[in-house]
């Protein structure tokens, strides 16, 4: 059975909504998408002065929980 499937800005927005209701940290990054096969994950970058700021790491690996648990509800679009 396949998954949905969503466009790489929806997921990453889901991201961001899912970011802002669970990590108090800085949202000047930007989120990607790393594709590896039929899997696929976020991928985060930002300039040092927000790698910098409180909450950076943890926003981090939340995104990283975030992204594990989206790819595997949906897949990506193209």
């Amino acid at each position: 059975m396949s998954k949905p499937a969503k466009t790489e800005a929806e997921l990453v927005a889901m991201a961001r909504a899912e970011l802002k209701a669970h990590v108090e940290g800085p949202d000047g990054f930007a989120i990607s998408i790393v594709r590896d096969g039929d899997s696929w994950e976020f991928r985060a970058d930002a300039d040092q002065a927000t790698r910098d700021r409180p909450g950076f790491p943890e926003s981090v690996a939340m995104l990283v929980q975030i992204g594990d648990h989206l790819s595997k509800q949906y897949d990506v679009k193209g």
